[in-house]
């Protein structure tokens, strides 16, 4: 029996830190959450291993603006619960909007990683602006435009 040792994965020293910025302005928030978890998993890379933490950061500005088609608006329901009794609390998606309108593109995102401790790592990678503004200027992110 001999070994192999072909190189299934990329070397840390060899993977260098990618940041892209996203604006959410007038973007469908499902088709701009799943190609955005696309990215931040790296699955459009080369050199994609699915148990490894791509080197990838992503900032989405304008998340206030997002798009939201049909009725949804006005339907859907986000949830919480405090632990205490009766402690539930519902929230139309125009009520939170207007009070988080972070939270709905942050729910969107974790939705759709991977339940485990790789997908808390990735989206610890995601940074989340509810206007054009962000502190992220000196990483020069490239943009990403998602049409």
């Amino acid at each position: 029996m001999t070994l192999n040792y072909n190189l299934t994965y990329t070397k840390k020293h060899i993977r260098q830190p990618v940041w892209y910025i996203v604006d959410a302005q007038k973007q469908t928030l499902g088709r701009l959450s799943s190609i955005i978890t696309q990215i931040l998993r790296g699955k459009n890379k080369v050199n994609y291993t699915p148990y490894l933490k791509s080197d990838i950061y992503i900032i989405i500005i304008n998340t206030k603006l997002v798009n939201i088609s049909g009725s949804k608006i006005k339907q859907k329901l986000y949830k919480r619960h405090s632990g205490r009794p009766g402690g539930m609390k519902v929230e139309t998606l125009e009520k939170l909007q207007d009070r988080l309108p972070n939270v709905i593109v942050e729910k969107a995102i974790k939705g759709m990683l991977p339940k485990n401790k790789l997908g808390r790592k990735l989206f610890n990678q995601v940074k989340f602006y509810s206007n054009n503004i962000h502190p992220h200027s000196s990483q020069k992110p490239s943009t990403i435009n998602i049409n």
